[in-house]
């Protein structure tokens, strides 16, 4: 009984489970390191405009705001100044007006923004950041959820860290990003196995993206089975020993 059991929980090969099993080749498969991030439809931005004179910059930012703290004491504070990228990829700006950022790199939105801004400040200084960044990781994972990234920059193998590993269900061939570009849906399925996964367009994350790691053929086949079989059986295997025990008394 004991031996049925260890059959039924230890039948995924190592070739199913490890990763990168061709990582000698790492050194042959060029690392993608395209990872600016391009501005979206339904973004939520901060932008914070700077220079040597700090009136010339006021109408394009939140006023400073006194707020009083437990000890009595006065503290200031600077408000963020907070924008929502339309859905036709525009922000409306202080004195501007209408700005397209929508498919823009951080690094362009900040030029962009520079340009327009000569107009009304001497050597502005700007400074854009998505507040809403953030990735979902499904499926066979530790701890699948939605992901808030601060620094606007992770690979999808720090996601599937974050998200506790791919379980030894997951199927390291067949992992799904999902990817919203230019407002259509498109996809990649990426191996795991295989140290490719690092020249991928889609190793780095884009904001909103979905990783959805599939469960391999032994978990779906045995889907339609209770995952506590092996439980049952190694309890139904002690209660027939000790019955066995006994009657022989």
């Amino acid at each position: 009984m004991l031996s049925i059991t260890l059959l039924a929980t230890s039948c995924v090969s190592k070739k199913k489970v490890l990763y990168f099993q061709d990582i000698e080749q790492i050194v042959d498969n060029p690392a993608n390191t395209n990872y600016n991030v391009t501005i979206k439809g339904n973004d939520l931005l901060t932008i914070n405009v700077s220079a040597l004179n700090p009136e010339a910059v006021a109408p394009f930012n939140q006023p400073v705001i006194a707020r009083p703290s437990t000890n009595g004491t006065v503290q200031t504070a600077q408000q963020l100044q907070t924008y929502l990228v339309s859905v036709d990829g525009t922000v409306e700006f202080p004195l501007i007006g209408s700005i397209k950022l929508a498919g823009l790199t951080r690094t362009e939105a900040t030029d962009h923004l520079k340009e327009l801004l000569n107009e009304y400040v001497k050597n502005p200084i700007v400074n854009i950041r998505i507040l809403n960044f953030k990735v979902s990781v499904l499926g066979e994972v530790g701890r699948p959820g939605t992901f808030n990234i601060e620094d606007e920059r992770i690979t999808v193998l720090e996601a599937l860290g974050l998200a506790g590993d791919m379980t030894i269900f997951g199927d390291r061939k067949n992992v799904k990003i999902i990817r919203e570009v230019n407002g259509l849906k498109t996809y990649e399925e990426l191996d795991f196995t295989s140290s490719s996964v690092i020249s991928s367009p889609f190793y780095y994350l884009q904001q909103n993206d979905v990783v959805i790691v599939s469960p391999n053929k032994a978990q779906i086949q045995s889907s339609s089975f209770n995952r506590n079989t092996s439980v049952f059986i190694s309890i139904a295997g002690i209660i027939i020993s000790v019955i066995s025990v006994l009657t022989r008394n």
